[in-house]
């Protein structure tokens, strides 16, 4: 079973990562394919997503899934809040049954140096190591993207509405604090594996 990494975060919230290594016919045999997605790839991402749902909380109501303007998937009785990413053979999910959440998987490259001043302001880009810097640029290219998904109403512009304050960091692990909109403080969780960037919030207000 691939399933790479798994946290219980709190009593009502859980995170996940598959590693996609199956057959589309496999997740089908397991989950519907809810969305008409021409891309194979990109097909295989959405029922690995939808498969770990289920992995973490078996009784998750996926025929009942629906999609927002914004693309955001949600449940319209928020029986559970839930946030999904995709990067390459990776689906990461994170769950919760009383808060909102977010998620994000990135692969760590060197591209993400060409777009370094159009998502950091200037005091940002000082937290970034010399010595890592597309690692860093990632991580935090992927907190914003995570803040994002949590906010999932769109319109978020990741340069003006989020600032990222600090990073704790700690063993390829830690924690980045930012504020959303000059006024709603949120801490991200992060990890490293396998050259990818794994994040995610909770929110308990």
């Amino acid at each position: 079973m691939p399933l790479v990494y798994q946290q219980n975060i709190n009593a009502v919230t859980k995170i996940g990562v598959w590693r996609i290594t199956e057959t589309e016919n496999f997740f089908l045999q397991q989950v519907p394919l809810q969305n008409e997605i021409t891309h194979p790839h990109k097909r295989l991402q959405h029922l690995a997503g939808r498969f770990l749902l289920k992995e973490l909380y078996p009784d998750f109501p996926l025929a009942l899934i629906q999609i927002a303007d914004t693309r955001k998937p949600f449940l319209p009785n928020e029986t559970y809040h839930f946030s999904i990413s995709h990067c390459g053979d990776y689906a990461a999910v994170v769950v919760s049954k009383q808060h909102r959440v977010g998620v994000d998987i990135e692969a760590v490259t060197n591209k993400i140096q060409r777009i370094i001043p159009k998502f950091l302001t200037d005091a940002e880009q000082q937290l970034i190591a010399t010595d890592a810097v597309s690692k860093t640029a990632t991580l935090l290219w992927s907190v914003k993207e995570a803040v994002f998904k949590w906010k999932s109403t769109g319109g978020v512009d990741f340069k003006k509405h989020i600032t990222i304050k600090k990073i704790e960091p700690g063993i390829d692990e830690g924690t980045v604090y930012c504020i959303f909109e000059n006024e709603t403080t949120l801490q991200v969780s992060y990890i490293f594996f396998s050259n990818h960037s794994l994040t995610w919030l909770v929110s308990y207000t």
